[in-house]
């Protein structure tokens, strides 16, 4: 997508074909700073960190730093060792473990000596492969907002709510939940975003309206509990969410909030989809309440806030009384029966087990293949 009328990826091997840049994240949207990654510790400190986020894109990086280990050490043990670290990292996103297994697939039967270029010829068709398939999404879900826009009366906007950042920041390009909407702009529909500043990082108000902004679509940001004031009066058409894992029944599993935008939709008989990468399905669970392991970072999230003083400052300042208590549980599930839809490459599927088993036979058989070995 865009930054500033340039054409700008998340994550991408600099020009001595090897150290790989990305966009540390924890600096948006008052500073955009390039940072250049160099070992398999610097792939895990900026997945750890949060320097990178968005689970397209932490698989990407994770491939990125199984490339970057095989520099440090290609023998088997380095393999497992750097297999080991990367994936310790996030515990929630699966793409995560998806692309290290991908990784893993590829490199084993590859002699150390050739690792090194296989690892980054895997790790740059992976982060190719989540483009095209977070294009295609777009392409399924701009029907959706097509087949709204038809209803509308001349050059009235549709009106789409999202929560968090499944933007491209979030992938490599184009986004989960916003792919759809970038389309959509791009072929002149008229389109408007409420975006959910998504607290307690406000990856909303941080991320989603910036790299909307550089993309010339109207937004407005708003606070995490309006999105039901917004669907009771009218005001939304559709809801559109990415998610960090999908399971083979179709519970989504995204950034906490997303549970109560859900049943605030289906109260309203608002359309709830969720958009996601095929990656992002977990074929071997079923219940993403009881199976999903959830995240719980750290309270400064919570307790304190960064932002832009008048004068241009950068300060962190706290807004938690000492001594309080902090939950900061990262992310929570929701239910399929509370899902319209899935927004895949492969279409709009529904809901549940049958569906996501007929789009993605494949995965289901790799899911069989890794219980079998375990």
């Amino acid at each position: 997508m865009k930054v500033d009328g340039k054409h700008t990826r998340t994550i991408w091997l600099e020009a001595d074909g090897w150290t790989v840049g990305t966009i540390d994240q924890r600096r948006l949207p008052h500073d955009y700073v390039v940072v250049k990654l160099t070992s398999s510790d610097d792939a895990a400190d900026a997945i750890r960190t949060m320097l990178v986020r968005g689970a397209p894109l932490i698989g990407a990086t994770a491939a990125y730093g199984m490339a970057l280990a095989m520099r440090e050490d290609a023998s088997d043990a380095g393999l497992d060792a750097a297999y080991a670290k990367l994936v310790a990292t996030r515990p929630t996103a699966i793409n995560l473990k998806w692309a290290l297994d991908e990784m893993r697939r590829a490199l084993a039967p590859v002699q150390p000596a050739d690792r090194v270029a296989a690892a980054y010829r895997r790790a740059g068709e992976i982060a190719d492969e989540d483009v095209a398939i977070n294009q295609a999404i777009g392409a399924s879900g701009l029907k959706l907002i097509e087949a709204i826009a038809a209803t509308k009366k001349p050059g009235e906007r549709v009106n789409v709510l999202t929560h968090c950042n499944a933007g491209w920041l979030a992938t490599v390009d184009w986004g989960t939940a916003t792919a759809p909407i970038y389309q959509a702009f791009d072929a002149g529909i008229p389109i408007h975003v409420y975006a959910d500043e998504t607290r307690p990082r406000n990856q909303g108000a941080s991320l989603t309206a910036w790299e909307l902004g550089h993309h010339g679509v109207d937004h407005t940001v708003i606070p995490d509990n309006t999105g039901g004031h917004l669907m009771q009066h009218g005001l939304v058409d559709i809801v559109i969410v990415g998610t960090d894992r999908v399971t083979a029944d179709g519970d989504v599993c995204n950034k906490i909030g997303t549970y109560l935008k859900a049943l605030a939709a289906a109260d309203n008989k608002v359309p709830f989809y969720v958009a996601l990468p095929s990656p992002t399905i977990d074929f071997t669970i079923h219940d993403g309440v009881r199976e999903i392991p959830i995240e719980q970072r750290e309270a400064a999230e919570v307790t304190d806030m960064t932002g832009r003083t008048n004068d241009g400052r950068i300060e962190t300042v706290r807004i938690v009384p000492q001594g309080s208590k902090v939950a900061n549980y990262g992310f929570d599930v929701t239910p399929a029966r509370l899902v319209t839809g899935l927004i895949t490459e492969r279409g709009v599927l529904k809901a549940d087990r049958a569906a996501l088993a007929a789009a993605f036979p494949e995965r289901v058989a790799q899911a069989k293949e890794l219980l079998r070995a375990s």
